[in-house]
């Protein structure tokens, strides 16, 4: 990977559907070479998927929080592991080092989805000791590739 690559990623990333035409112009390169390199960025996984950014308080998501998790043994992590991921709510699942062992990033409508989520779902998962959330007010940065 070259300086070129790393010009055609950050194209990318500001906007997914510029062309290789477009691109080609701002890399000094011609189409066909632009295309080559775009391919084999998706062939080695750098380009892992092309995507798009919803505004999610247009989509009646008012209500994102931080969710930090203790698992009680080391028995109920796969389970856990298993079970959170296929939660749509959880948008984010990170193991982590510290006090707790798991931070969730949560995507909810508003306060009685959290209750839900929490207490009928994130409780009832095998193993959940403790969890401590924290609820975003604002977000004044959030890099969706970095």
């Amino acid at each position: 990977m070259d300086i070129i690559d790393l010009n055609i990623l950050e194209a990318l990333k500001q906007n997914g559907r510029e062309t290789a035409s477009e691109i080609s112009k701002k890399v000094h390169l011609s189409i066909p070479a632009v295309s080559d390199r775009i391919k084999k960025l998706e062939e080695a996984n750098i380009i892992e998927k092309y995507t798009i950014k919803i505004n999610r308080e247009k989509m009646g998501y008012k209500l994102l929080v931080t969710i930090f998790v203790n698992i009680e043994q080391t028995v109920d992590i796969k389970h856990f592991r298993e079970t959170i991921i296929k939660y749509s709510e959880v948008i984010e699942c990170h193991h982590i080092v510290g006090e707790y062992d798991y931070m969730l990033k949560v995507l909810l409508k508003d306060s009685s989805e959290l209750e839900d989520f929490i207490g009928n779902k994130l409780k009832s998962i095998k193993g959940v000791q403790k969890s401590n959330t924290i609820v975003i007010l604002s977000t004044l940065k959030e890099e969706i590739n970095r």
